[in-house]
């Protein structure tokens, strides 16, 4: 009899683009999906908090009421309509908020306290205090550490550089441990946990992917990926597609390094059991050979990779831009894109528990 497949959700980095896993989490569940696990860098881990924080029923309720809080100043939509309002309001909406902040995220400190010269000057342009109070509200870490999903949230030392995981199969996770993992510097400050200092775990990898897979037991995982910048994108025609372009290459790559690193390390593994089987009896204990036999994940792995494709109104601010209107379209983009993967033939006629790794990227198919 085949082992039961676990859902792990992983939640990459991207601020405001994070409405987008939202929409995506809302269709999974409405089309079923129990999420056994979920991984989170940055928003990803405040998204995922909420979810693993929340019974069944009320995470897509939680995860909405933390959207139109963040987006409650800038609810208002354009008056104008066509490409390049539209863009214009994006770019208006992103600069209010780097002045004023983000209800029930970050606020702007005063000038005085980033002086060098200050008796203890500011470590970061925003306070997070606020986020502190929101997650009090509607992440319940008593549920999250006892009956939620499993949970693991990556951060970065600040003073070894180092990658660190937070993973409530191991320890008692609370919201330092979430607002560590999306403490992006200089615009939020270091979060102190246990005597030692972090910052979002973008700095080093902008995805939890490696980490899952390092992390996965003999059962088959389907693993739903949703990204929040795309690899792939067209050749930029002006500077702000070029920062555009460099921002989307510089957080997506290490989620396409990651896919690829693991599929070779599948094929390395599968390459040297049919080996194995060649040999001999007692040269299939070769060190080397069982070396080779423990590349990659033991478990068969489906990954589908669930990517936000740029939008026409956004530019290089897109992942500050907290207005309502753009949350709304991201958060339906998601869900739309959860929609078309479900009902693509190559989701429909997939092999459970096939040995290996099944990459599915059909979020965009026509």
């Amino acid at each position: 009899m085949p082992m039961a497949e676990q859902n792990v959700l992983v939640l990459q980095g991207g601020g405001a683009l994070g409405a987008y896993q939202a929409g995506a989490y809302q269709k999974l569940a409405e089309s079923r999906f129990r999420m056994d696990w979920v991984a989170g860098i940055s928003i990803g881990a405040i998204n995922a908090a909420i979810i693993c924080g929340n019974p069944a029923e009320r995470r897509v309720e939680r995860l909405r009421a933390f959207w139109e809080e963040v987006t409650s100043d800038l609810a208002f939509a354009p008056w104008m309509w066509g490409a390049r309002p539209r863009r214009m309001y994006a770019e208006l909406a992103a600069a209010e908020v780097a002045m004023a902040g983000a209800p029930g995220f970050f606020r702007p400190r005063p000038p005085l306290t980033l002086w060098p010269f200050a008796a203890h000057p500011a470590l970061s342009f925003y306070d997070t205090a606020p986020l502190e109070g929101t997650l009090g509200e509607l992440v319940d870490f008593d549920y999250l550490n006892e009956k939620g999903p499993r949970l693991s949230v990556g951060a970065t030392d600040i003073e070894t550089g180092n990658f660190t995981f937070f993973d409530s199969d191991a320890m008692r996770l609370d919201a330092r441990h979430i607002m560590a993992s999306g403490a992006l510097p200089p615009g939020f400050p270091p979060v102190e946990i246990d005597g030692r200092f972090y910052w979002d775990g973008g700095l080093v990898s902008n995805t939890p992917l490696q980490y899952v897979m390092e992390s996965a037991g003999t059962d088959p995982l389907c693993i739903f990926q949703v990204d929040l910048f795309s690899a792939r994108g067209r050749l930029p025609e002006d500077i702000a597609d070029v920062q555009q372009r460099e921002k989307d290459i510089r957080y997506s790559s290490r989620t396409r390094l990651t896919t690829d690193r693991y599929r070779q390390l599948h094929d390395i593994r599968r390459a040297a059991e049919r080996l194995a089987a060649k040999l001999p009896k007692d040269m299939q204990s070769d060190p080397d050979l069982s070396l080779l036999r423990t590349a990659g994940p033991e478990c068969p792995v489906t990954l589908v990779h669930l990517i936000h494709r740029k939008e026409g109104f956004e530019g290089n601010s897109k992942d500050y831009e907290f207005s309502r209107l753009s949350m709304t379209e991201h958060w339906a983009a998601g869900a739309k894109d959860v929609g078309r993967t479900l009902s693509h033939e190559d989701w429909k006629s997939r092999e459970i528990g096939r040995d290996g790794l099944q990459v599915l990227d059909l979020g965009a198919a026509k």
